[in-house]
């Protein structure tokens, strides 16, 4: 006998499940595009400096100005998108005016001139209108969508991980093709403005496939009145935007997640703009990031297809603990032989892997704490919660940015010369080799406090006996 397709499915905690395949490949579509969007940014540091001969300094207050204003107004879009009506549904309307200019700023990101003054203004001009204006005003209610998408800890889990894999494929995507495309097109300014184009082509379908899916799909929300067991959740009422900031800031799960977003922000910040000057300054030739690239989505792929048996085998808090010592371990290993092409490959790849799993949960812990807002506070504040923890993350790139224009500055980076000095070379191990295993172990001694995974079933519960007894 045929299954129905439209039986009802629930998880192994007795809560419905109502995503399809077609919603997590829309969902991964929408992360995809965001992590392209995200990932050139990336790639700009070294655009601006060896392709338009910015200087190195305004390079790095450039982008970190940029990340900084955007992490601000990650909290405005949450506190606004909170504010707005349309319940669970309202997510996605948000996202539908940003599309194009989205594909549009993949290009003009390009188009800088080469005067220092006018090439400074127009790049910090065009970061902030990316970063602070259009990214943000897609990620944070996409961010908050996983949240009332799904009552299901497992299908959240499950959206996280496509996440991830979107995220971090971008990220691939961007480190294996940018400079060996790029340089196949001349190596020029021209080159990544046709590099630009195609981008701003792929990040439009894959926004348009997210937001048609998204507006069409059912929401947990929608069952609840078909179950009369499961009290129907009421649209929550805004909170003042000061009242949620003291809130947050008494959630020491949030602030655990702020942090945790904040540092490995700056790690991958670093790690997304530093490949490409170790390839081509310590191992002599730029192309080679394609290989690195290359060896980095072998070891995404093999962590998508292990992430839940691993994340269901040591649970949330031990799999963030195992990626955060095994990234430092790796990181370390670098720190002994810097010159050795296949060391920095390999570790790569595995460092890949091991953080895979890790970051397929930053969706799901801020899911969490927003449970915990609800438990606590009896307001979820789900946008707002989403858009503060982005705060982290984007003050974390604009941090990353700029330590690494620092790093290059004290190293008294040069990108005429033909062969690295002896400053130049120290400064690019210190980025890419140092740093990781500072603040990994970092992170890790932060992340041991945090138990919330343990206490939430109860909390759950509560939560539940209470909107019952309304």
């Amino acid at each position: 006998m045929a299954k129905d397709k439209n039986a009802a499915r629930y998880d192994k905690d007795g809560v419905r499940r109502v995503m399809r395949k077609r919603d997590y490949f829309s969902d991964f579509s929408g992360q995809l595009a965001l992590g392209l969007m995200a990932n050139i940014v990336g790639q700009l540091n070294y655009f601006y400096t060896d392709k338009v001969g910015l200087a190195v300094g305004s390079v790095g207050i450039i982008l970190a100005i940029s990340k900084v204003v955007d992490a601000f107004t990650d909290v405005i879009a949450g506190n606004l998108i909170d504010h707005s009506s349309g319940g669970d549904h309202k997510y996605f309307k948000w996202i539908a005016p940003q599309i194009i200019p989205a594909a549009a700023i993949m290009v003009l990101m390009f188009t800088v001139p080469k005067n220092q003054m006018a090439g400074i203004i127009y790049a910090l001009v065009t970061n902030l209108i990316l970063s602070a204006g259009l990214y943000t005003f897609i990620a944070t209610p996409f961010s908050a969508v996983m949240t009332v998408r799904s009552r299901s800890l497992s299908e959240r889990g499950s959206i996280g991980l496509f996440r991830a894999v979107g995220n971090y494929g971008a990220g691939m995507l961007i480190s294996i093709l940018t400079i060996p495309v790029t340089n196949m097109l001349g190596g020029t300014q021209s080159a990544w403005i046709k590099y630009g184009v195609v981008l701003g082509v792929l990040v439009m379908i894959l926004f348009t496939i997210c937001w048609r899916n998204g507006k069409k799909a059912k929401f947990a929300c929608d069952y609840e009145d078909e179950e009369s067991e499961i009290p129907a959740e009421e649209e929550e009422e805004p909170v003042p935007f000061k009242e949620a900031m003291t809130l947050l800031l008494k959630n020491k799960y949030w602030v655990i997640i702020l942090l945790f977003n904040l540092i490995t922000s700056v790690t991958n910040a670093v790690a997304a703009s530093g490949g490409v000057y170790y390839s081509k300054w310590i191992f002599g030739n730029d192309n080679l990031v394609g290989i690195t690239g290359m060896a980095g989505m072998l070891a995404t792929v093999v962590g998508f297809i292990l992430s839940k048996p691993i994340i269901a085998r040591l649970g949330i808090k031990r799999t963030i603990c195992v990626g955060l010592l095994g990234a430092a371990l790796l990181a370390g290993v670098r720190c002994f032989v810097p010159t050795n092409f296949m060391v920095c490959v390999v570790t790569g790849m595995l460092g890949g892997f091991v953080q895979i799993p890790m970051m397929s949960l930053y969706g799901v812990l801020t899911s969490m704490t927003i449970d915990y807002n609800e438990w606590k506070y009896d307001k979820k504040m789900v946008a707002m919660t989403g858009g503060a923890i982005g705060f982290g993350s984007k003050v974390g790139n604009g941090l990353g940015a700029a330590v690494l224009s620092a790093f290059l500055a004290i190293g008294a980076y040069d990108a005429t010369l033909e062969v690295a000095t002896t400053s130049m070379r120290y400064s690019i191990y210190a980025f890419n080799n140092y740093l990781p295993v500072v603040i990994n172990l970092l992170m890790f001694v932060i992340f041991l406090k945090f138990d919330l995974e343990k206490r939430l079933p109860q909390m759950r519960e509560e939560i539940a006996a209470r909107r019952a007894a309304k």
